[in-house]
Protein backbone atom coordinates (compact mmCIF):
# COMPACT_ATOMS: atom_id res chain seq x y z
CA UNK A 1 0.00 0.00 0.00
CA UNK A 2 1.56 3.40 -0.94
CA UNK A 3 0.06 6.44 0.57
CA UNK A 4 0.83 10.75 0.15
CA UNK A 5 -0.35 13.04 1.91
CA UNK A 6 -1.38 16.43 1.59
CA UNK A 7 -2.40 19.16 4.70
CA UNK A 8 -6.00 17.55 4.21
CA UNK A 9 -6.29 14.50 2.13
CA UNK A 10 -4.28 11.08 2.44
CA UNK A 11 -4.46 9.50 -0.35
CA UNK A 12 -3.49 5.58 -0.73
CA UNK A 13 -3.64 2.82 -3.12
CA UNK A 14 -4.55 -0.41 -1.65
CA UNK A 15 -2.94 -3.39 -2.36
CA UNK A 16 -4.75 -5.99 -4.53
CA UNK A 17 -7.51 -3.97 -6.16
CA UNK A 18 -7.34 -2.27 -9.50
CA UNK A 19 -4.20 0.34 -10.20
CA UNK A 20 -7.16 2.50 -11.41
CA UNK A 21 -8.78 3.15 -7.89
CA UNK A 22 -7.14 5.61 -5.36
CA UNK A 23 -8.77 6.19 -1.91
CA UNK A 24 -8.40 9.55 -0.34
CA UNK A 25 -9.09 10.38 3.11
CA UNK A 26 -9.79 13.71 5.36
CA UNK A 27 -10.65 13.89 9.48
CA UNK A 28 -12.79 16.59 10.23
CA UNK A 29 -13.37 17.47 14.01
CA UNK A 30 -16.09 19.77 15.27
CA UNK A 31 -18.13 19.87 12.29
CA UNK A 32 -20.77 22.41 12.33
CA UNK A 33 -22.64 21.70 9.14
CA UNK A 34 -23.50 18.43 9.71
CA UNK A 35 -26.90 18.53 9.09
CA UNK A 36 -25.80 20.31 5.73
CA UNK A 37 -23.93 17.46 4.45
CA UNK A 38 -26.28 14.56 5.96
CA UNK A 39 -29.00 16.53 3.97
CA UNK A 40 -26.94 15.99 0.48
CA UNK A 41 -26.64 12.49 1.16
CA UNK A 42 -30.24 12.04 1.18
CA UNK A 43 -30.91 14.11 -1.80
CA UNK A 44 -28.22 12.12 -3.65
CA UNK A 45 -26.36 15.44 -4.58
CA UNK A 46 -23.60 13.52 -6.87
CA UNK A 47 -21.25 16.21 -6.40
CA UNK A 48 -21.30 14.95 -2.28
CA UNK A 49 -20.42 11.64 -3.42
CA UNK A 50 -18.58 10.50 -0.39
CA UNK A 51 -18.51 8.02 2.31
CA UNK A 52 -19.11 10.32 5.31
CA UNK A 53 -18.48 8.53 8.59
CA UNK A 54 -19.11 9.13 11.64
CA UNK A 55 -15.92 9.00 13.47
CA UNK A 56 -17.16 8.32 17.21
CA UNK A 57 -17.58 4.89 15.71
CA UNK A 58 -13.90 4.80 14.13
CA UNK A 59 -11.23 2.91 16.03
CA UNK A 60 -8.73 3.14 13.92
CA UNK A 61 -7.19 3.69 10.05
CA UNK A 62 -7.26 -0.05 9.26
CA UNK A 63 -10.80 -0.12 9.99
CA UNK A 64 -11.54 2.60 7.54
CA UNK A 65 -9.16 1.55 5.08
CA UNK A 66 -10.39 -2.70 5.46
CA UNK A 67 -13.98 -0.90 4.70
CA UNK A 68 -12.91 0.71 1.51
CA UNK A 69 -11.27 -2.40 0.51
CA UNK A 70 -13.87 -4.31 0.54
CA UNK A 71 -16.51 -2.05 -1.36
CA UNK A 72 -14.08 -1.48 -3.73
CA UNK A 73 -13.62 -5.35 -4.25
CA UNK A 74 -17.49 -5.65 -4.24
CA UNK A 75 -17.89 -3.33 -6.95
CA UNK A 76 -15.07 -4.70 -9.04
CA UNK A 77 -16.64 -7.87 -8.92
CA UNK A 78 -20.29 -6.55 -9.56
CA UNK A 79 -21.40 -7.21 -5.84
CA UNK A 80 -22.16 -3.94 -4.82
CA UNK A 81 -25.24 -4.19 -2.13
CA UNK A 82 -26.08 -0.38 -2.13
CA UNK A 83 -26.52 1.87 -4.47
CA UNK A 84 -22.54 3.08 -4.96
CA UNK A 85 -19.08 2.03 -3.83
CA UNK A 86 -18.89 5.00 -1.38
CA UNK A 87 -22.50 3.83 0.67
CA UNK A 88 -21.00 0.42 0.39
CA UNK A 89 -17.25 1.64 2.32
CA UNK A 90 -20.87 2.66 5.35
CA UNK A 91 -21.85 -0.62 5.03
CA UNK A 92 -19.05 -2.69 4.95
CA UNK A 93 -18.06 -1.05 8.48
CA UNK A 94 -21.43 -3.04 9.73
CA UNK A 95 -20.69 -6.63 11.41
CA UNK A 96 -24.32 -7.49 10.23
CA UNK A 97 -26.31 -7.48 6.58
CA UNK A 98 -28.72 -4.87 7.96
CA UNK A 99 -27.84 -1.89 5.32
CA UNK A 100 -30.29 0.27 6.75
CA UNK A 101 -28.77 -0.29 10.23
CA UNK A 102 -25.42 0.52 9.42
CA UNK A 103 -26.05 3.78 7.35
CA UNK A 104 -27.67 4.99 10.99
CA UNK A 105 -24.84 3.80 13.22
CA UNK A 106 -21.96 4.23 11.07
CA UNK A 107 -23.10 7.52 8.56
CA UNK A 108 -23.61 10.79 9.44
CA UNK A 109 -26.06 11.73 11.12
CA UNK A 110 -27.51 15.28 11.50
CA UNK A 111 -25.86 15.74 15.20
CA UNK A 112 -22.34 14.02 14.14
CA UNK A 113 -19.48 16.23 15.51
CA UNK A 114 -16.48 14.40 14.04
CA UNK A 115 -16.39 13.32 10.42
CA UNK A 116 -14.49 10.44 8.49
CA UNK A 117 -14.66 11.30 4.60
CA UNK A 118 -13.42 8.83 1.94
CA UNK A 119 -13.43 9.70 -1.82
CA UNK A 120 -13.07 6.63 -4.06
CA UNK A 121 -11.48 8.02 -7.53
CA UNK A 122 -11.36 5.66 -10.59
CA UNK A 123 -9.11 7.14 -13.52
CA UNK A 124 -9.40 5.68 -17.01
CA UNK A 125 -7.18 2.48 -17.46
CA UNK A 126 -4.32 2.00 -19.14
CA UNK A 127 -3.39 -0.22 -21.69
CA UNK A 128 -1.98 -2.64 -20.05
CA UNK A 129 -5.04 -2.42 -17.00
CA UNK A 130 -7.16 -5.57 -16.21
CA UNK A 131 -10.33 -6.06 -18.27
CA UNK A 132 -11.85 -5.73 -15.20
CA UNK A 133 -10.44 -2.40 -14.11
CA UNK A 134 -11.29 -1.19 -17.49
CA UNK A 135 -15.21 -2.24 -17.31
CA UNK A 136 -15.58 -0.44 -13.18
CA UNK A 137 -14.09 2.44 -14.71
CA UNK A 138 -16.16 2.73 -17.60
CA UNK A 139 -19.55 2.26 -15.47
CA UNK A 140 -18.03 4.87 -12.70
CA UNK A 141 -17.06 7.92 -15.34
CA UNK A 142 -19.34 7.03 -18.62
CA UNK A 143 -17.26 7.01 -21.87
CA UNK A 144 -17.10 10.70 -23.31
CA UNK A 145 -17.97 12.30 -20.73
CA UNK A 146 -15.98 14.71 -18.41
CA UNK A 147 -12.66 13.12 -16.66
CA UNK A 148 -13.03 12.41 -13.37
CA UNK A 149 -12.33 14.45 -10.43
CA UNK A 150 -8.72 14.80 -9.45
CA UNK A 151 -7.39 14.83 -5.53
CA UNK A 152 -6.68 18.34 -5.78
CA UNK A 153 -10.36 18.75 -6.63
CA UNK A 154 -11.95 16.62 -3.62
CA UNK A 155 -10.03 18.60 -1.48
CA UNK A 156 -10.96 21.75 -2.34
CA UNK A 157 -14.94 20.49 -2.73
CA UNK A 158 -14.34 19.36 0.95
CA UNK A 159 -12.98 22.68 2.22
CA UNK A 160 -15.05 25.17 0.42
CA UNK A 161 -18.28 22.70 1.70
CA UNK A 162 -17.17 20.81 5.26
CA UNK A 163 -17.07 23.51 7.95
CA UNK A 164 -14.92 21.65 10.23
CA UNK A 165 -11.20 21.49 11.58
CA UNK A 166 -8.93 19.27 9.47
CA UNK A 167 -6.93 16.73 11.37
CA UNK A 168 -4.55 14.07 10.54
CA UNK A 169 -5.61 10.58 9.21
CA UNK A 170 -3.54 8.90 12.06
CA UNK A 171 -4.78 6.39 14.76
CA UNK A 172 -3.74 8.80 16.92
CA UNK A 173 -6.22 11.43 15.76
CA UNK A 174 -9.00 9.06 15.50
CA UNK A 175 -8.99 7.09 19.18
CA UNK A 176 -9.19 10.67 20.59
CA UNK A 177 -12.39 10.90 19.11
CA UNK A 178 -13.89 7.14 19.64
CA UNK A 179 -17.08 6.75 21.62
CA UNK A 180 -15.46 3.08 23.12
CA UNK A 181 -19.12 2.76 24.86
CA UNK A 182 -21.11 2.35 21.26
CA UNK A 183 -18.34 0.88 19.75
CA UNK A 184 -18.92 -2.10 22.42
CA UNK A 185 -22.40 -1.57 21.72
CA UNK A 186 -22.47 -1.79 17.89
CA UNK A 187 -20.01 -4.72 17.86
CA UNK A 188 -21.64 -6.79 21.00
CA UNK A 189 -17.99 -6.30 22.54
CA UNK A 190 -19.98 -5.90 26.07
CA UNK A 191 -20.21 -9.81 26.77
CA UNK A 192 -17.00 -10.29 25.80
CA UNK A 193 -15.57 -10.55 29.77
CA UNK A 194 -12.06 -10.98 29.06
CA UNK A 195 -11.62 -7.33 27.63
CA UNK A 196 -12.90 -5.84 31.62
CA UNK A 197 -10.12 -7.60 33.07
CA UNK A 198 -7.30 -6.02 30.88
CA UNK A 199 -6.54 -3.07 33.11
CA UNK A 200 -4.57 -1.23 30.76
CA UNK A 201 -6.43 1.01 28.63
CA UNK A 202 -4.84 1.51 25.33
CA UNK A 203 -4.04 -2.76 25.67
CA UNK A 204 -8.02 -2.92 26.07
CA UNK A 205 -8.53 -1.18 23.06
CA UNK A 206 -6.32 -2.32 20.96
CA UNK A 207 -7.52 -5.48 21.66
CA UNK A 208 -11.59 -4.16 20.67
CA UNK A 209 -10.13 -2.59 17.40
CA UNK A 210 -8.80 -6.42 16.42
CA UNK A 211 -12.26 -7.67 17.30
CA UNK A 212 -13.92 -4.86 15.20
CA UNK A 213 -12.27 -5.49 12.35
CA UNK A 214 -12.32 -9.22 12.87
CA UNK A 215 -16.12 -8.59 13.34
CA UNK A 216 -15.65 -6.77 9.84
CA UNK A 217 -14.18 -9.04 8.19
CA UNK A 218 -16.74 -12.33 9.35
CA UNK A 219 -19.88 -10.62 8.27
CA UNK A 220 -22.07 -13.02 6.14
CA UNK A 221 -19.94 -16.13 7.08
Amino acid sequence: MSASITPLLETLHLEHVPETHSVHVAVFRDVANAAFLHQQLLARNSEFEYALIDASVVTSRIQVLAAAFKAITAQVAGSLKTPTVHSEIVYSLSPTNNISESYRRYGITPTTRDLVIVKVLVTPPTSSSSPAAAATTDLDTGANENPPPTAQDVEKHLLAHVQGVPAPFTDETLTALTDWARVRKYYKLNGVSWLDSIKDPLEREREMTTLVTTSMALRGL
